[in-house]
């Protein structure tokens, strides 16, 4: 009999379709049907657990599933001691105190004697007990936000993406506690054969994400300033540079981080780069 990774998946929502997009970008599908709450993988041995994403970790502690993707705060709040694979980058968010946006925030003692709102009450119990903070937390499932304004609560203490839902109930961020991002997740416990489906899993998903946050970059240059713009843009071991049918210029191919896009670019102009061509890059096998 084959043998297949499970894993289990947020049923909904932006997690699952972050999830689903990597998964797809490295070679893994599964088709969806409504209601459905099992999906076998096309062309790699996965079975797929539709979730809530707050029965997760749960579920792979319990060897239900092999592996999941679930947000840190999750993994946090349920407590249970699973093995983090790999970060992978989206659903990023931070968990935050925030209160009534007319009060004045003098710091975490502010908290003392408060009642505070939450779906999050471990981490808050954790935090407030090193910070030696002594709160009231009522734990409510949804809509926290307005539980300061129903009178229900003084503050607050929830996911922040974009800070609009606090503006929109006349809250502000004042203390933030962790940051968070999705994770692949496992058990610890895998066979062998499970742990080589793992791995090149991962192996997928390493170059899904290096090609996502990495750019491919052709330009010219004059041969005067090669070795000024080689250090610029040192590739992953070095550029290419080919001569150009124009004596004295070179074309030089590389790879550029996204994130530091703009200030190379300004550089490489100021070095006499021209014709500078960025290029996004499908995979990279590093």
């Amino acid at each position: 009999m084959e043998t297949k990774l499970r894993i289990a998946l947020q049923k909904k929502g932006r997690l699952f379709e972050d999830s689903r997009e990597l998964l797809k970008e490295s070679g893994i599908k599964f088709n969806l049907g409504n209601g459905r709450l099992v999906a076998t993988a096309n062309k790699f041995p996965l079975e797929v657990l539709f979730l809530r994403d707050d029965d997760i970790p749960q579920t792979v502690a319990d060897g239900v599933a092999d592996i999941g993707i679930v947000g840190q705060n999750e993994l946090e709040e349920k407590g249970f001691a699973l093995k983090t694979e790999k970060e992978l980058g989206f659903s990023k968010c931070r968990l935050s105190l925030a209160i009534p946006k007319e009060l004045e925030y003098t710091g975490l003692e502010w908290f003392d004697n408060k009642k505070i709102a939450t779906s999050y009450p471990e981490i808050l119990k954790k935090f407030f007990a090193d910070k030696k903070i002594n709160a009231e937390i009522h734990e409510i499932a949804g809509s926290v936000e307005i539980a300061p304004g129903i009178g229900l609560a003084d503050a607050i203490f929830d996911i922040v993406s974009s800070g609009s839902t606090l503006v929109a109930n006349h809250l502000k961020e004042v203390e933030k506690v962790m940051d968070s991002e999705a994770v692949l997740v496992s058990n610890g416990k895998l066979s062998p054969e499970k742990e080589a489906l793992l791995g090149q899993m991962i192996f997928r998903m390493n170059a899904v994400m290096a090609s996502n946050s990495n750019k491919y970059i052709l330009l010219n240059a004059p041969n005067d300033n090669l070795d000024k713009i080689i250090k610029i843009l040192p590739g992953m071991k070095s550029p290419t540079v080919l001569p150009l049918a124009q004596e004295g210029w070179s074309s030089v191919h590389s790879v550029i981080k996204e994130d530091q896009f703009w200030d190379v670019i300004g550089q490489l102009k100021e070095n006499g780069a021209e014709g500078i061509l960025i290029v996004p890059i499908e995979k990279m096998i590093l």
